[in-house]
């Protein structure tokens, strides 16, 4: 007992976080590379963001059915975690396409470019299949009163984790002579790795049965009947409250290292200390956080975790500027406030929303609703995020360089729109809670 206890905690951290790094990887390190190795083309970021969200999207919808109807998620995990790793190590092999710079002509920077798009979607394709419904769903079938809040705190605080050690690690293994191999061949090694342990000592859950509904075909496109996923009341409001917390946090958060380094002057070692700090400290909220998930405490989680996270956000666009931050030294006690409560709303949100979401979840169909998921926090966030952050951005932060180019900035005029943005998420949360009254009252 105890050593299957050890083994599932095990697979639970080392999957999670492996995952996370990677996935990390994909968001902070694969935009500089592209402009490292192939061109300093914002074109081509624009793209493998919008292709990789899709192709995560239909990855959920797609092996979400097939784990439904097989009644297994071990497969997808070793498979999907194998592959994605392969794929990681051959997008780092797309450096080599353009023969340096005198190969880089018209022709073969568009050549290459379709051919880093394309190996970002693949990648992501795969890292859905076995993360996004192999491990999720496995986690799923594992959950219980017992270990619920636990598992939730968990699940929260790994993209933290893999946030923090993507950024130090990353950045380590890149160098400064730009080794962006090493990077991948390093990450996509530890997925590969960890999709090989899957295989050799992951379990399904004895619960876990085939669940085959008529054809593929039916049984996969039921899941698009929005009729009956309305009916499901309480999960349809919780996953729009998902989403709209996302398209909050996608806006601001993925300029903040920009923000950080380019318009308050800090360096990216600097910036590095002073996020990862203030996110470790973050992580200790969800010890105290798990005893109140266990007794289905989540929409009081959730509505304390958006204001906090609001809270945050508007400590740093309102009193954080240029002139008031000392950029040699880790010591700015208002920025760390800032970025501190930034980090608890974000964990705590993601702790109790994940905890609430997955008990709703039909039994037979658990693979796929969480291909629904995904398009709630992933597809649906990443479209519409960019089409609010990008016209602040022009319009609040545009510069002119010493060479008289023009560079738009990140500043704090993004921050305050993302901390009003952020507590739009109360909105969806109160009919939310509505339910989840009506449902534990019973």
């Amino acid at each position: 007992m105890k050593k299957n206890k050890f083994s599932f905690w095990l697979l639970v951290w080392g999957l999670g976080i492996a995952g996370q790094i990677c996935w990390n990887m994909e968001n902070q390190w694969f935009n500089t590379f592209v402009y490292a190795k192939i061109a300093k083309d914002p074109t081509i970021i624009s793209w493998m963001v919008g292709i990789s969200a899709a192709a995560t999207t239909i990855s959920t919808f797609l092996f979400g059915c097939v784990s439904d109807r097989i009644g297994k998620r071990k497969i997808l995990v070793a498979v999907g975690y194998i592959l994605w790793g392969i794929f990681t190590i051959g997008f780092g092999m797309t450096e080599f396409l353009t023969k340096g710079d005198a190969g880089k002509t018209s022709a073969v920077l568009m050549a290459t470019g379709v051919a880093v798009v394309s190996a970002d979607a693949i990648m992501s394709f795969f890292g859905s299949m076995g993360n996004d419904i192999g491990f999720t769903a496995w986690i799923n079938d594992h959950m219980n009163d017992n270990n619920r809040g636990q598992l939730g705190a968990a699940i929260a605080t790994q993209p933290v984790i893999g946030t923090i050690v993507g950024t130090v690690v990353g950045g380590m293994l890149v160098g400064a002579e730009d080794n962006y191999l090493r990077l991948f061949l390093v990450m996509g090694g530890a997925v590969i790795l960890f999709g090989v342990i899957s295989l050799l000592f992951m379990k399904d859950s004895e619960a876990l049965k085939p669940n085959k509904n008529e054809s593929f075909g039916k049984q996969f496109f039921s899941i698009l009947n929005f009729k009956n996923y309305i009916k499901l009341k309480e999960l349809a409001w919780v996953n729009l409250s998902l989403a709209v917390y996302f398209i909050a946090f996608n806006m601001y958060f993925a300029h903040i290292g920009n923000y950080m380094i380019y318009y308050l002057g800090f360096t990216a070692d600097m910036m590095g200390f002073i996020e990862g700090g203030a996110l470790i400290l973050a992580m200790l909220s969800t010890i105290p956080v798990t005893k109140a998930l266990n007794n289905k405490k989540e929409p009081i989680v959730s509505f304390l975790s958006v204001i906090i996270n609001s809270l945050g956000v508007a400590v740093l666009g309102i009193f954080v500027r240029p002139n008031n931050v000392n950029t040699e030294s880790i010591i700015n006690p208002v920025l760390l406030i800032g970025i501190f409560l930034l980090g608890v709303g974000y964990v705590l949100f993601l702790q109790a929303i994940t905890v609430w979401s997955k008990q709703l979840y039909p039994e037979d169909a658990r693979g796929q609703f969480e291909g629904i998921r995904i398009l709630f926090f992933v597809l649906i966030p990443m479209i519409i995020a960019p089409l609010l952050a990008n016209p602040i951005i022009k319009r609040s932060g545009e510069f002119v360089d010493e060479n008289g180019f023009t560079e738009y900035l990140p500043t704090h005029t993004l921050l305050i729109a993302g901390a009003v943005l952020v507590l739009l998420t109360i909105l969806p949360l109160i009919p939310a809670t509505k339910h989840h009254r009506e449902r534990t009252s019973k």
